[in-house]
């Protein structure tokens, strides 16, 4: 293989983890009333 040794070598987890943490970012000012509403979506 190119010299990957994790899972976190992998470009589609780094972008991946880079959408996670937008989202976080995004989603944090959302009323609380909104939160639960979001996770019975998953």
């Amino acid at each position: 293989m190119s010299g990957i040794k994790d899972y976190k070598d992998l470009q589609i987890w780094q972008h991946g983890m880079e959408i996670t943490e937008k989202c976080y970012y995004i989603t944090n000012d959302f009323p609380r009333e909104e939160l639960y509403g979001m996770i019975q979506q998953t």
